[in-house]
């Protein structure tokens, strides 16, 4: 992977071109028209200068998206010699499938990305000639400073094309993790279902909107940058959550119902950290090491929230 093309050169395309073009690749953006790229370039570059100078991007960034990334007069010539095609264009299916067709028949070799948030791989696969090279590659917003990607095949995408960009996205300092085309993949629904909590609990009088951002960022969201939340339970103890559960259920028996994969757990002896794994294996020998770990990195982010001050929101 040496060229990549960008289809949709807006803040999500843009970031993500400064990401391969920051790791060494040559990256060309189009978008509906030559303007609106050229424009969009302009951006890019004044935008990286201006993350270098806040320190937020390596010294010489500024040089190297100046150098890397260029704009392309159409689709058809961004994406005619490039190894990787990332498509980054707006969340309906309809302009989905127009661009990826358009993608996949100028370029019949390349390996094709979608960088969707919500639509089904599968049903975006439809549009794409030998589908096989074809996978949703799905950045976050602000690309450049969010490590995760979802990297979502379809049913008939290739070992070697999930593979070789993995290493792509891997290799370019970004966390790269596989899933399964399901509605909303793992970020989103993850992600809707706290929201949507959360505006039960203001529907139900219980907190604020602004108390409830407090508790999230400043209790277990707290612990989040750090570990997922099969490895906080198992920190905290399966048989604490399913003994939470239960307490859970007398106001809400269906809403908060004890997960299978727990209960099974819980009645194997299997109640995490302390047993030496529940969810998550870890020797026991190890769990000083983690809970030093733990409590370290718990430290530096309160160092940190305390250095860059409280958000505008908050102030």
């Amino acid at each position: 992977m040496t060229r990549i093309a960008i289809v949709g050169s807006g803040y999500m395309g843009g970031g993500i071109a400064q990401i391969f073009a920051l790791a060494g690749h040559d990256v060309v953006i189009s978008d509906v028209t030559a303007e609106i790229a050229q424009s969009n370039l302009e951006r890019l570059r004044t935008e990286t200068a201006e993350f270098e100078q806040q320190g937020l991007f390596a010294a010489g960034s500024t040089a190297i998206i100046a150098e890397r990334i260029s704009a392309a007069a159409s689709i058809e010539e961004a994406v005619a010699s490039a190894d990787f095609v990332e498509e980054a264009v707006p969340e309906r299916i309809e302009i989905k499938h127009a661009t990826l067709e358009r993608i996949s028949k100028a370029n019949p070799t390349a390996l094709i990305g979608s960088n969707t948030s919500t639509i089904s791989i599968n049903k975006l696969a439809v549009a794409v000639e030998n589908p096989a090279r074809f996978l949703g590659v799905h950045f976050s917003n602000p690309a450049p400073f969010i490590p995760g990607v979802e990297i979502i095949p379809h049913a008939t995408t290739s070992e070697a094309t999930i593979e070789t960009v993995m290493s792509l996205v891997n290799g370019s300092g970004k966390v790269a993790a596989r899933i399964t085309d399901a509605a909303g993949f793992v970020l989103n629904r993850l992600q809707y279902a706290l929201f949507h909590e959360a505006t039960q609990l203001v529907d139900e009088g219980v907190a604020t909107t602004a108390d409830i951002d407090a508790i999230v960022r400043s209790t277990f969201g707290f612990r989040l940058p750090f570990f997922g939340p099969f490895a906080i339970a198992d920190m905290a103890g399966l048989d604490v959550y399913a003994f939470c559960y239960a307490s859970l259920q007398e106001t809400y028996p269906e809403r908060f119902a004890t997960p299978e994969i727990l209960a099974n757990l819980v009645d194997a002896g299997r109640l995490g950290t302390k047993t030496g794994g529940g969810f998550r294996e870890i020797d026991p020998a190890r769990i000083p090491e983690l809970v030093a770990y733990r409590n370290k990195v718990y430290a530096k982010m309160a160092q940190l929230l305390e250095e860059v001050g409280p958000s505008p929101f908050d102030e």
